[in-house]
C-alpha cells in the first residue's frame, strides 16, 4: 500500500494526529472489546496526549464461546474448527470495528488504523523440546492468537497490526504481558508508586515505581482472575450461566480456608516473575479439580465458588507482598478488567491488601475498566507504526526491546 510519495507507515509519523482502534479479546471468552483512541504527538513524534474516543463491546454468542473453549482444550481442539475460527473470529472482529465507527460517529476514513490483539487459545512460554533442522533438539516456546488480521483488513479498508506477542517471544521473552508498556503511558506517576491489576480470564499485575521513565517498571501474570470462577459457574450449571454477576453466589457461601491454601501450594505462584500462565494452566481442568476437592469437603456451589473467589484474592494480594513490595513502595492498586464488576472479589482484595494501599479503579483515572487492554493495544500499534520498540524486557524476559507486531497492508 502506497498513498502518495510516502509508504503508510511514514505518512503515520508525519502525522501529529492519529486515530487508532484498539482490539481485544481476553481470556475470559466473553467478547471483543473495540476503543476508539486520538493520539497526539509533538513535532518529535513524541506521545503528547491520549483520549479514548469511544468503545464498545460485542459479546460473543453461547455458540461461539463454546467452539472457544473446546479449541482452548488439547482435548477437544481439532485442526478443522481451528482453522475455521481463525478466520471466523474475524469476522467478529471486523463487526467490532463497524459497530465502534457507527457509535462513534465519525468515518472510516479518519481512522489511521487497527490493533489486534487476537483471541488467545494457547500460550506456552515453558520451553518445550522439538526436532531442530541439524537432529538436535530444540527448546521452543510458543503462543496462539486466532484471528486472520487480512480478513479484518478486508472487510474494514484499514491496515492491521496483529501478532504482538510473537516477536518478543523470539527474541526469549515470553510475550506475556504485553500491556505494561501502555500501562506505563497512562497511569506513571512521579509522586506515588501504583499497581495496575487487571482481572480478566488470567490476573496480571504492572508495577509502576514513582519515576518519569520506564525505569524499573515490571509486571507478570498473578494467576487465575475470573478463568476458574466462571469454569466452577459453567459446569454447575449446565452452561446456562457462565459466572457470578456481582460475585453474588459467592456472596451466598463461605470460602473454606484449607481448600484455599491448598491451591495456594502451586509451583507458579513460588515463581519469581518475570512469568506468565494461562487457560492450559488454570482452565476447565483446575476447575473441575477444585469442585471434586470442594465436593469431597461437601461444600455446596456458593461455599466453592467463595473459595475460588478468594484463591484469586489471595493470589493477587500475596503476589504483591511476596514480589513487589520488597521492592517497591507503594500508594495505590488501580484494578481494572471484567473482575471489577464481581464486588465479592473486589471487597476480598481490599480487605487482604496491606495498610496503606489504596484500591481504586482505572476508571478513578479517565480510563474505563473494560477498556484499558483494548486502549493499551491501540497504543502498542501505534508505537509500532512509529517505528519505536513497544516491549519492556524487564517485564517478558525477552534479551532486548522489539518492535513487536506483523502489518497487513
Amino acid at each position: 500500500m502506497d498513498t502518495g510519495s510516502y509508504p503508510m507507515w511514514e505518512q503515520y509519523r508525519l502525522k501529529r494526529e492519529h486515530y487508532i482502534i484498539g482490539l481485544m479479546s481476553g481470556t475470559s471468552l466473553d467478547g471483543t472489546d473495540a476503543a476508539l483512541v486520538r493520539i497526539l504527538t509533538d513535532d518529535s513524534g513524541a506521545l503528547q496526549k491520549i483520549a479514548l474516543v469511544d468503545f464498545v463491546c460485542v459479546p460473543y454468542s453461547n455458540e461461539l464461546r463454546e467452539v472457544l473453549i473446546r479449541l482452548c482444550l488439547p482435548e477437544t481442539a481439532r485442526v478443522d474448527e481451528l482453522t475455521a475460527a481463525h478466520f471466523g473470529v474475524s469476522e467478529w472482529y471486523a463487526h467490532s470495528v463497524k459497530e465502534l465507527i457507527r457509535s462513534s460517529g465519525i468515518s472510516s476514513g479518519q481512522v489511521d488504523a487497527i490493533s489486534m490483539h487476537g483471541q488467545t487459545v494457547w500460550h506456552a512460554p515453558v520451553a518445550s523440546a522439538f526436532p531442530g533442522p541439524a537432529g538436535e533438539s530444540l527448546p521452543v516456546v510458543s503462543t496462539l492468537q486466532i484471528g486472520e488480521s487480512a480478513v479484518v483488513r478486508e472487510r474494514t479498508g484499514l491496515p492491521v497490526v496483529g501478532n504482538l506477542r510473537a516477536r518478543d517471544m523470539a527474541a526469549g521473552g515470553e510475550g506475556a504481558p504485553l500491556t505494561p508498556y501502555a500501562d506505563a503511558l497512562m497511569f506513571r506517576s512521579p509522586e506515588e508508586g501504583r499497581l495496575v491489576q487487571n482481572i480478566g480470564g488470567i490476573g496480571n499485575v504492572t508495577v509502576l515505581p514513582s519515576a518519569s521513565s520506564n525505569e524499573g517498571i515490571s509486571a507478570f501474570d498473578t494467576g487465575p482472575g475470573n478463568m476458574v470462577m466462571d469454569a466452577i459457574v459453567r459446569q454447575a450449571t449446565g452452561g446456562r450461566q457462565h459466572y457470578d454477576p456481582n460475585g453474588s453466589i459467592a456472596a451466598q457461601g463461605r470460602f473454606n480456608q484449607d481448600l484455599v491454601d491448598l491451591c495456594l501450594d502451586d509451583t507458579y505462584f513460588k515463581r519469581l516473575p518475570p512469568k506468565s500462565t494461562g487457560r492450559e494452566v488454570y482452565g476447565a481442568a483446575y476447575a473441575a479439580r477444585l469442585m471434586e476437592m470442594a465436593a469431597a469437603r461437601s461444600l455446596s456451589l456458593e461455599d466453592t465458588l467463595a473459595t475460588a473467589t478468594c484463591l484469586t484474592a489471595e493470589t493477587i494480594v500475596r503476589a504483591v507482598k511476596d514480589f513487589i513490595l520488597p521492592k517497591v513502595h507503594i500508594s495505590a492498586m488501580l484494578a481494572c478488567g471484567g473482575g471489577t464488576s464481581n464486588a465479592t472479589l473486589m471487597e476480598m482484595i481490599r480487605q487482604r491488601l496491606p495498610e496503606g494501599i489504596r484500591l481504586e479503579r482505572t476508571a478513578d483515572y479517565g480510563i474505563p475498566d473494560d477498556a484499558r487492554e483494548a486502549i493499551g493495544f491501540a497504543l502498542l500499534g501505534h508505537e509500532a507504526l512509529m517505528g519505536r520498540a513497544n516491549t519492556l524486557p524487564a517485564v517478558t524476559g525477552a534479551k532486548h526491546a522489539v518492535i513487536s507486531g506483523h502489518l497487513t497492508l
